[in-house]
Protein backbone atom coordinates (compact mmCIF):
# COMPACT_ATOMS: atom_id res chain seq x y z
CA UNK A 1 0.00 0.00 0.00
CA UNK A 2 1.41 3.72 -1.31
CA UNK A 3 1.33 6.66 1.25
CA UNK A 4 -1.14 8.60 -0.69
CA UNK A 5 -3.79 5.19 -0.21
CA UNK A 6 -3.53 5.52 3.32
CA UNK A 7 -4.49 9.10 5.69
CA UNK A 8 -4.49 9.20 9.49
CA UNK A 9 -7.19 11.70 10.94
CA UNK A 10 -6.73 12.46 14.32
CA UNK A 11 -6.13 9.07 15.62
CA UNK A 12 -8.46 7.11 12.97
CA UNK A 13 -7.14 5.95 9.69
CA UNK A 14 -8.85 6.64 6.13
CA UNK A 15 -8.13 5.00 3.10
CA UNK A 16 -8.65 6.21 -0.78
CA UNK A 17 -9.85 4.13 -3.42
CA UNK A 18 -6.48 2.84 -4.09
CA UNK A 19 -6.36 2.27 -0.49
CA UNK A 20 -9.86 -0.27 -0.66
CA UNK A 21 -8.70 -1.89 -3.30
CA UNK A 22 -5.24 -2.67 -1.69
CA UNK A 23 -6.86 -3.35 1.35
CA UNK A 24 -9.43 -5.96 0.67
CA UNK A 25 -7.99 -7.63 -2.42
CA UNK A 26 -10.80 -6.78 -5.25
CA UNK A 27 -9.79 -4.79 -8.17
CA UNK A 28 -10.22 -0.70 -8.70
CA UNK A 29 -13.51 -1.35 -10.87
CA UNK A 30 -14.70 -3.36 -7.74
CA UNK A 31 -14.62 -0.78 -5.71
CA UNK A 32 -16.62 1.52 -7.54
CA UNK A 33 -19.51 -1.01 -8.16
CA UNK A 34 -19.64 -1.55 -4.25
CA UNK A 35 -19.38 2.72 -4.00
CA UNK A 36 -22.01 3.23 -6.84
CA UNK A 37 -24.54 0.79 -5.36
CA UNK A 38 -23.85 1.19 -1.75
CA UNK A 39 -27.51 1.50 -1.09
CA UNK A 40 -27.40 -2.02 -1.87
CA UNK A 41 -23.63 -3.18 -1.09
CA UNK A 42 -23.43 -1.72 1.95
CA UNK A 43 -20.36 -0.21 1.49
CA UNK A 44 -19.61 3.03 3.89
CA UNK A 45 -20.27 6.08 2.73
CA UNK A 46 -17.39 8.17 2.33
CA UNK A 47 -16.27 11.67 3.23
CA UNK A 48 -14.01 14.52 1.79
CA UNK A 49 -11.08 16.85 3.32
CA UNK A 50 -10.08 20.28 2.53
CA UNK A 51 -8.23 19.19 -0.61
CA UNK A 52 -11.12 17.63 -2.22
CA UNK A 53 -9.88 14.38 -1.44
CA UNK A 54 -12.33 11.29 -1.11
CA UNK A 55 -11.44 8.81 2.09
CA UNK A 56 -13.53 5.82 4.03
CA UNK A 57 -12.67 5.23 7.40
CA UNK A 58 -10.47 1.74 7.59
CA UNK A 59 -12.07 -0.04 10.09
CA UNK A 60 -15.72 0.45 8.47
CA UNK A 61 -14.17 -0.56 5.32
CA UNK A 62 -12.25 -3.45 6.94
CA UNK A 63 -16.46 -4.42 8.82
CA UNK A 64 -17.95 -4.28 5.53
CA UNK A 65 -15.58 -6.58 3.66
CA UNK A 66 -15.86 -8.99 6.51
CA UNK A 67 -19.82 -9.31 5.83
CA UNK A 68 -19.30 -9.00 2.44
CA UNK A 69 -17.06 -12.12 2.45
CA UNK A 70 -19.39 -14.13 4.82
CA UNK A 71 -22.72 -13.28 2.83
CA UNK A 72 -20.52 -14.42 -0.73
CA UNK A 73 -19.32 -17.56 0.94
CA UNK A 74 -23.19 -18.25 1.96
CA UNK A 75 -24.27 -17.71 -1.23
CA UNK A 76 -22.07 -20.25 -2.79
CA UNK A 77 -22.83 -23.08 -0.16
CA UNK A 78 -26.58 -22.88 -1.32
CA UNK A 79 -26.06 -25.05 -4.34
CA UNK A 80 -28.56 -28.00 -4.97
CA UNK A 81 -25.89 -31.48 -4.58
CA UNK A 82 -28.96 -33.86 -4.78
CA UNK A 83 -28.88 -36.46 -7.74
CA UNK A 84 -26.06 -38.67 -9.22
CA UNK A 85 -22.60 -37.26 -9.24
CA UNK A 86 -21.97 -39.07 -12.24
CA UNK A 87 -24.95 -38.21 -14.49
CA UNK A 88 -24.54 -35.79 -17.49
CA UNK A 89 -26.96 -32.54 -17.42
CA UNK A 90 -27.09 -29.34 -19.77
CA UNK A 91 -26.58 -25.68 -19.45
CA UNK A 92 -30.00 -25.57 -17.85
CA UNK A 93 -29.57 -28.14 -15.24
CA UNK A 94 -26.24 -26.77 -14.75
CA UNK A 95 -27.73 -23.00 -14.00
CA UNK A 96 -30.26 -24.88 -11.12
CA UNK A 97 -27.37 -26.39 -9.40
CA UNK A 98 -25.45 -23.13 -8.95
CA UNK A 99 -28.84 -21.67 -7.82
CA UNK A 100 -28.66 -19.23 -11.47
CA UNK A 101 -32.23 -17.86 -12.75
CA UNK A 102 -30.20 -18.31 -16.14
CA UNK A 103 -27.89 -20.59 -17.98
CA UNK A 104 -26.43 -17.41 -19.75
CA UNK A 105 -25.38 -16.51 -16.14
CA UNK A 106 -22.99 -19.83 -15.66
CA UNK A 107 -19.40 -18.73 -14.87
CA UNK A 108 -16.65 -18.99 -17.40
CA UNK A 109 -14.71 -21.57 -15.25
CA UNK A 110 -17.04 -24.08 -15.90
CA UNK A 111 -18.03 -22.94 -19.84
CA UNK A 112 -14.77 -23.43 -20.68
CA UNK A 113 -14.13 -27.04 -19.03
CA UNK A 114 -17.21 -29.03 -20.42
CA UNK A 115 -16.63 -32.89 -19.87
CA UNK A 116 -19.00 -33.35 -23.56
CA UNK A 117 -19.67 -31.23 -26.16
CA UNK A 118 -22.38 -32.47 -28.96
CA UNK A 119 -22.37 -30.81 -32.27
CA UNK A 120 -25.44 -30.48 -33.79
CA UNK A 121 -26.96 -30.86 -37.20
CA UNK A 122 -26.62 -27.07 -37.83
CA UNK A 123 -23.29 -26.97 -36.59
CA UNK A 124 -24.10 -25.75 -32.65
CA UNK A 125 -22.66 -26.72 -30.10
CA UNK A 126 -24.48 -28.47 -26.73
CA UNK A 127 -22.13 -28.71 -23.81
CA UNK A 128 -22.51 -31.31 -20.53
CA UNK A 129 -21.10 -31.36 -17.51
CA UNK A 130 -21.21 -34.41 -15.07
CA UNK A 131 -23.20 -33.19 -11.62
CA UNK A 132 -19.85 -33.73 -9.71
CA UNK A 133 -17.86 -30.93 -12.06
CA UNK A 134 -20.48 -28.51 -11.16
CA UNK A 135 -20.09 -29.09 -7.79
CA UNK A 136 -16.16 -28.53 -7.90
CA UNK A 137 -16.40 -25.56 -9.84
CA UNK A 138 -18.45 -24.31 -7.00
CA UNK A 139 -16.23 -25.57 -4.84
CA UNK A 140 -13.37 -23.70 -6.07
CA UNK A 141 -14.82 -20.82 -6.09
CA UNK A 142 -13.43 -18.05 -2.91
CA UNK A 143 -16.15 -15.63 -3.30
CA UNK A 144 -13.82 -13.05 -3.97
CA UNK A 145 -15.12 -11.38 -7.35
CA UNK A 146 -17.49 -8.91 -7.13
CA UNK A 147 -20.52 -8.65 -9.60
CA UNK A 148 -18.67 -5.00 -10.57
CA UNK A 149 -15.62 -6.93 -12.60
CA UNK A 150 -15.87 -8.32 -15.33
CA UNK A 151 -15.34 -12.16 -16.16
CA UNK A 152 -11.79 -12.45 -17.98
CA UNK A 153 -10.45 -8.88 -17.25
CA UNK A 154 -8.61 -9.48 -14.66
CA UNK A 155 -4.77 -9.08 -15.60
CA UNK A 156 -3.18 -10.85 -12.21
CA UNK A 157 -2.02 -14.67 -12.18
CA UNK A 158 -4.96 -17.21 -11.84
CA UNK A 159 -5.65 -18.56 -8.46
CA UNK A 160 -4.59 -22.02 -8.64
CA UNK A 161 -7.35 -25.24 -8.63
CA UNK A 162 -6.96 -25.89 -4.76
CA UNK A 163 -5.56 -29.22 -5.63
CA UNK A 164 -2.57 -27.37 -7.51
CA UNK A 165 -0.28 -28.91 -5.16
CA UNK A 166 -2.01 -32.09 -3.91
CA UNK A 167 0.10 -35.14 -4.75
CA UNK A 168 -3.09 -37.45 -4.56
CA UNK A 169 -3.75 -36.06 -7.90
CA UNK A 170 -1.41 -37.96 -9.53
CA UNK A 171 -3.18 -40.99 -8.83
CA UNK A 172 -6.73 -39.62 -9.93
CA UNK A 173 -5.14 -38.99 -12.89
CA UNK A 174 -3.36 -42.56 -13.47
CA UNK A 175 -6.99 -43.95 -12.39
CA UNK A 176 -8.95 -41.71 -15.15
CA UNK A 177 -6.10 -42.94 -17.79
CA UNK A 178 -6.58 -46.49 -16.80
CA UNK A 179 -10.34 -45.95 -17.27
CA UNK A 180 -10.15 -44.59 -20.43
CA UNK A 181 -7.82 -47.45 -21.70
CA UNK A 182 -10.16 -49.41 -20.93
CA UNK A 183 -13.01 -48.16 -22.86
CA UNK A 184 -14.53 -47.54 -18.70
CA UNK A 185 -17.30 -44.52 -17.84
CA UNK A 186 -16.27 -43.05 -14.94
CA UNK A 187 -19.15 -44.55 -12.45
CA UNK A 188 -17.54 -45.92 -9.44
CA UNK A 189 -14.00 -44.38 -10.13
CA UNK A 190 -14.80 -41.90 -6.75
CA UNK A 191 -15.05 -45.49 -4.69
CA UNK A 192 -12.35 -47.27 -6.19
CA UNK A 193 -9.66 -44.02 -6.20
CA UNK A 194 -11.39 -43.30 -1.74
CA UNK A 195 -9.88 -47.02 -1.64
CA UNK A 196 -6.80 -46.56 -2.79
CA UNK A 197 -5.93 -43.46 -1.08
CA UNK A 198 -7.96 -43.95 1.99
CA UNK A 199 -10.13 -40.60 1.90
CA UNK A 200 -13.80 -39.73 1.41
CA UNK A 201 -15.34 -40.89 -1.68
CA UNK A 202 -16.39 -37.20 -1.93
CA UNK A 203 -12.42 -36.04 -1.44
CA UNK A 204 -11.92 -38.47 -4.04
CA UNK A 205 -14.50 -36.99 -6.74
CA UNK A 206 -13.42 -33.41 -6.59
CA UNK A 207 -9.47 -34.94 -7.04
CA UNK A 208 -11.48 -36.91 -10.47
CA UNK A 209 -12.85 -33.57 -11.18
CA UNK A 210 -9.74 -31.72 -11.30
CA UNK A 211 -7.99 -33.87 -12.78
CA UNK A 212 -10.40 -34.71 -15.99
CA UNK A 213 -11.90 -31.30 -16.17
CA UNK A 214 -9.62 -28.16 -14.97
CA UNK A 215 -6.39 -27.10 -16.48
CA UNK A 216 -4.25 -29.95 -15.45
CA UNK A 217 -5.97 -31.48 -18.27
CA UNK A 218 -9.50 -31.07 -20.33
CA UNK A 219 -10.12 -34.03 -22.32
CA UNK A 220 -13.74 -32.70 -23.95
CA UNK A 221 -15.00 -35.85 -25.79
CA UNK A 222 -16.52 -34.79 -28.97
CA UNK A 223 -19.48 -36.55 -30.48
CA UNK A 224 -22.38 -35.81 -33.13
CA UNK A 225 -25.95 -36.38 -33.18
CA UNK A 226 -28.04 -37.31 -35.84
CA UNK A 227 -29.46 -35.32 -38.02
CA UNK A 228 -32.13 -33.53 -36.73
CA UNK A 229 -31.93 -34.63 -33.05
CA UNK A 230 -31.82 -32.01 -30.35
Amino acid sequence: MTDVARRTFGRRVALDRDGVAAHTGAARSTVNHWHLHRHRTGFPDGFTDASGTEWFWLDEVTAFHAAHRVAKLAELTEIDRSGDPNELVGSGTAAKILRYSSYRNLPDGLLSQPDEIEILSDGRKRRRWYRRTVWAVADARTGRQSTGRTPGSTTGPRKPHPYADDPRLAAALRLLDAARAESRDNRGLGVELAAQLGITTRTAQRLLAVAGTSEVRKPDRVIRAPHGER
